[in-house]
């Protein structure tokens, strides 16, 4: 199975979406903030990200753009945000695919095997 980097601030949704994905067979790196993701993105090299866009440090469309300027790799927005153009800003940032939280778990696995297959 692939490997995922989930960034993810909240520490109770990181662990949980994390044990929910290793249950399944991905090998899980997690980061808490948008500095940290860009960090194991590029020394990691993962098969694919899911990227909360509201983080500290940095947000995740600034990660988004620091990552995909380095290394071509699928990024989904993993995000609250579901009002009108948030899920434009996030491709503008160079997001390839957009889930929203509350994270409709079966939902956002087809999402990653359209992105890692």
């Amino acid at each position: 199975m692939p490997t995922l980097l989930l960034v993810e601030d909240n520490e109770m949704n990181r662990d949980m979406l994390s044990r929910r994905l290793e249950r399944r067979g991905y090998n899980v790196i997690t980061a808490e903030n948008g500095g940290t993701a860009v960090e194991k993105a590029l020394n990691n090299r993962p098969d694919i990200i899911l990227m909360d866009m509201e983080l500290p440090v940095k947000d995740g469309w600034t990660a988004t753009t620091e990552i995909k300027a380095e290394i071509d790799i699928p990024i989904i927005a993993l995000t609250a945000h579901a009002l009108s153009g948030d899920k434009e800003k996030a491709f503008s940032a160079g997001c390839d695919g957009y889930a929203t939280k509350p994270v409709d778990f079966p939902a956002l696995l087809e999402i990653i095997k359209e992105h890692t297959n």
